[in-house]
C-alpha cells in the first residue's frame, strides 16, 4: 500500500480506511483493528470494509486530548 504523508485535517479523505488510520496516527495496522472495534471509536462497516469517517475520527482525536 502507498503510504501518504498527511500534514493537514484537510488532506485527509472523507472516510478513512484502517489503514490510514493507522499511518495517521504513527500505530500498526493491527493497533488501528483494535482500535476501531473498540466501543468508543466510530467506524462503519461496508461489506467486508471498515472506514472511518474524518470528522468523527477528528473529533475523537480532540476529545482524547482534551
Amino acid at each position: 500500500m502507498k503510504k501518504t504523508q498527511y500534514t493537514a485535517y484537510d488532506q485527509l479523505p472523507l472516510m478513512l480506511s484502517v489503514p490510514e488510520v493507522a499511518v495517521v496516527l504513527g500505530i500498526s495496522r493491527a493497533g488501528a483493528y483494535e482500535l476501531v472495534r473498540s466501543d468508543d471509536f466510530l467506524a462503519l462497516r461496508i461489506g467486508n470494509r471498515i472506514v472511518v469517517p474524518k470528522e468523527k475520527f477528528i473529533r475523537w482525536i480532540d476529545s482524547q486530548v482534551n
